[in-house]
């Protein structure tokens, strides 16, 4: 019987974890836009991680399996999470769109306030439905597969998502030669304008 200690059930959630936050998505694209205007990097990672975290605990309690006796909540999600999509990526294209707004977008000291950040990162992190798919049920039928190791497993994954959400805010500043021209911003608010939209296409598709 496994240990519920089991290292290789960590290991095993930090690999699985890292795989499924690494791919391209609305929340990945607004904590490298943070990171590069260096503006609430901390809180936005806080609550990236955290949030992980939280929905990792409660896909491993059993929250992933009653979520698919409830189709009804998982459209009306769906529904809700796609529009805000649509809305946050067309805000995107309009900076890529005007450079008068792309000059005040990607000045730190025009970026949003702290309790508009704060908002918006939730809203990316709990409204997207993609997130319960991948870390509720996915993830959680995945941890409970490894029995009395699942926390374990779990706990890897957390410690995926911390790892991951600090190298891509603070490790953003990187770039920051590269976005010193105001074209880059344009190209950088286009990409998250075409990835909000596709995720919000792909989210009504499904249903």
């Amino acid at each position: 019987m496994p240990s519920a200690l089991d290292p290789l059930a960590l290991f095993a959630g930090l690999g699985f974890g890292l795989s499924l936050i690494v791919a391209i998505g609305a929340q990945n694209a607004f904590v490298l836009r943070q990171g590069l205007l260096r503006r609430h990097v901390g809180a936005v990672v806080a609550i990236c991680a955290l949030s992980d975290a939280v929905l990792i605990a409660l896909g491993i309690s059993g929250v992933g399996l009653a979520l698919q006796q409830a189709p009804v909540l998982m459209t009306v999600a769906r529904i809700g999470g796609a529009a805000f999509l649509v809305v946050y990526g067309i805000l995107a294209a309009r900076r890529a769109l005007r450079p008068a707004r792309l000059d005040a977008a990607s000045s730190p000291r025009a970026s949003a306030g702290l309790l508009a950040t704060v908002t918006t990162c939730l809203a990316l992190t709990w409204l997207n439905p993609h997130v319960y798919l991948d870390t509720v049920v996915l993830l959680g039928s995945v941890a409970n597969t490894h029995g009395d190791s699942r926390w374990m497993f779990g706990l890897g994954a957390a410690i995926g998502s911390v790892l991951w959400f600090t190298a891509l805010g603070y490790g953003a500043r990187l770039l920051q030669p590269v976005f010193a021209r105001p074209v880059a911003w344009r190209v950088l608010d286009g990409l998250i304008a075409l990835i909000m939209i596709a995720i919000a296409a792909s989210l009504l598709l499904g249903l």
